[in-house]
């Protein structure tokens, strides 16, 4: 085993988080901000790059690490926390929005997971969160999320995050999938992928589908979300009043100050 081996708890339902059970000199590499609480001697380190044991090149090969990170939208840093203690500690990572954490062995899925840029939570030590660029440059043009995907690569535990309810489909040889692409969350490295047009103009302009899905091809596994966060976001924007802030909505005296275009004070 290259990874650190890494126990877990997951708590609650709909807004989960894990619990990650340390023993001394045990490490867990995090993306920033997504910590909840951990106990005293852990220690708490930034640190460019994809967090594995193997990064060569020194400083440039951190920065190098770090870009890539950045191609994916993501933050320039990471979080690794380990227990510097005698016995066992516990940290904790929760999801960024309702959900399901899907905890992932890599050991058991040849080494290799793709996911969405946004998915990943937290991995064991050693894990190597990298990009994965698709073959078909069509992909990267009109895919959103589709063409520069992470992929994380090692045999220990990694956490990956799904909005809504979570759905796990396991493709036999030559069975395809189509799958909006921002509710694909992750695919295991073996899935054929490609984004195609929807086709018809009509439906491209009035299906309110977007405009391309995902198209998954295998034999492989796939996991899918019922809530990307983007969907989530759109309507809550689209809700928003345009002045900030509730006017209540449910109530005759919130309707009554949108009628009239008044503020409440």
């Amino acid at each position: 085993m290259n990874n650190h081996e890494i126990d877990y708890k997951l708590h609650g339902d709909d807004m989960q988080f894990v619990e990650i059970e340390l023993d001394p000199q045990e490490t867990v590499i995090a993306e920033a901000g997504s910590l909840m609480m951990m106990e005293d001697q852990i220690r708490m380190e930034t640190i460019f790059g994809s967090g594995s044991d193997d990064q060569q090149g020194g400083l440039m090969g951190k920065l190098l690490g770090a870009g890539k990170r950045v191609i994916t939208g993501e933050s320039l840093f990471m979080t690794t926390f380990t227990n510097e203690g005698s016995g066992k500690k516990h940290a904790s990572f929760a999801a960024p929005y309702p959900g399901k954490i899907i905890p992932m062995d890599l050991s058991e899925i040849n080494g290799k997971l793709i996911c969405q840029k946004d998915s990943f939570l937290a991995a064991a030590k050693g894990v190597a969160i990298g990009i994965e660029f698709q073959k078909k440059v069509g992909t990267g043009f009109f895919g959103g999320e589709g063409f520069i995907m992470q992929k994380l690569e090692g045999d220990g535990m990694a956490f990956v995050h799904a909005g809504g309810t979570m759905y796990k489909k396991v493709l036999e040889p030559g069975e395809t999938l189509r799958v909006d692409t921002g509710c694909l969350v992750a695919m295991t490295g073996d899935v054929d992928y490609n984004i195609e047009f929807i086709g018809g103009v009509k439906t491209a302009l009035f299906g309110g589908e977007g405009l391309f899905f995902a198209t998954l091809r295998g034999p492989g596994t796939v996991w899918t979300q019922s809530l990307p966060f983007s969907r989530l976001a759109s309507r809550v924007f689209a809700a928003a009043p345009e002045k900030g802030g509730s006017q209540g909505e449910g109530s005759i005296a919130g309707g009554l100050f949108g009628l009239l275009g008044g503020d409440r004070k």
